[in-house]
């Protein structure tokens, strides 16, 4: 399988800031084409694209051609991933934060 059909790893994939901007610029809206995504950096069309092929294959990005443009859609059920990562831990610190809560009321 070449790189270009391998699924990526959605941490990998929003490591980079312009791809979290590029998220967030799709999650306010329905979808956008290329160019108009490439208005909101400071780099050229083939960049942003690149940017965009990543997401797209971590699953985050879709994209659809419209005559000659492409346009772009966030798909942001992958993200769940991160959100589960992230809740197991905000589970482990709640625990601590009563252990230490208890501690110290026992130390009154």
């Amino acid at each position: 399988m070449s790189n270009n059909h391998q699924e990526r790893d959605v941490y990998v994939a929003i490591a980079d800031p312009t791809r979290r901007k590029l998220i967030g610029l799709l999650a306010e809206v329905d979808e956008l084409p290329l160019h108009e995504l490439t208005a909101q950096f400071d780099m050229g069309r083939t960049a942003v694209s690149k940017h965009l092929a990543i997401l797209k294959d971590a699953g985050l990005v879709m994209a659809r051609k419209e005559g000659r443009e492409t346009r772009y859609r966030l798909n942001a059920a992958p993200l769940k991933e991160i959100q589960d990562w992230v809740s197991f831990y905000e589970g482990f610190w709640k625990e601590r934060i009563s252990k230490l809560h208890l501690l110290l009321e026992e130390n009154k």
